[in-house]
């Protein structure tokens, strides 16, 4: 475990039980998620020619103005 998820396990300590669970559900699920986009990176019939004319429709898009700021996990 490196130092830096140590400190943030000992500052969680910290907070209420349901914060705690809050905190644990969140991670889990980033984890998760994490585990699932490597493996579907890694995958040998990915294509990621496709995913590489997504992200550069993405900045054009961003370029034009057609893109909203928005905080992460905002709609």
């Amino acid at each position: 475990m490196t130092e830096l998820l140590e400190q943030a396990f000992k500052e969680a300590q910290k907070l209420s039980d349901y914060l705690q669970n809050e905190l644990a559900q969140q991670l889990l699920e980033d984890i998760e998620n994490e585990l699932q986009w490597q493996e579907s990176l890694s995958a040998p019939d990915v294509e990621l020619g496709i995913l590489e004319e997504m992200a550069q429709r993405a900045l054009i898009e961003d370029r034009e103005g057609k893109t909203e700021d928005k905080g992460f996990g905002e709609e």
